[in-house]
């Protein structure tokens, strides 16, 4: 990572989950330098499991982003301040098959150690390497109403990522 960020303990994080995921959003990407696309997301979590710090990532099968997350081991969920949710909301309004989002005014790559792509505008960065992934199946639905989040029946994959680094911006 650049100079401008510094590596921080994952336990010593002061964030508000919650806040991070349904009011900041997250921006994932998956793929390497110059061969990567990236998605803006709400729905996921955070916690332990399996002795880890993991996140839980959801993407639906037609994102373009879903090829990248299949295909690379790493990927990184970054977070930005508030002046960035215009691009926040172009990476999720968007399909990198219709716009190079590797060409966005305003989101300059860098690549993480492990060879995954974040951005120097971030203010928090999350190194993440998948552990497992399953696809949500609508039988095991116990609340019948979820499946009205479905209406093309595009059922989410779920990624279980272990977060192996995070980063802050200094």
């Amino acid at each position: 990572m650049k100079p401008t960020f510094e590596p921080v303990d994952i336990f010593e994080l002061n964030e508000n989950v919650f806040r991070l995921l349904d009011k900041d959003w997250m921006l994932i990407t998956a793929g390497v330098t110059g061969n990567y696309n990236m998605m803006t997301a709400s729905w996921g979590g955070m916690g332990i499991l399996w002795h880890h710090p993991v996140a839980f990532l959801f993407i639906r099968p037609q994102r373009h982003t879903y090829k990248f997350a299949e295909k690379y081991h790493h990927l990184t969920i970054t977070f930005f301040s508030e002046e960035y949710r215009r691009i926040l909301q172009t990476c999720g309004s968007k399909s990198g098959r219709d716009i190079n989002k590797m060409d966005i005014k305003g989101l300059t790559p860098v690549e993480t150690t492990s060879g995954a792509i974040a951005f120097e505008e971030a203010r928090l960065v999350l190194e993440c390497t998948k552990l497992y992934y399953d696809d949500i199946k609508p039988a095991h639905f116990i609340i019948s109403d979820i499946d009205e989040n479905y209406p093309l029946k595009d059922y989410h994959r779920m990624y279980i990522c272990k977060i192996t680094k995070a980063y802050m911006k200094k």
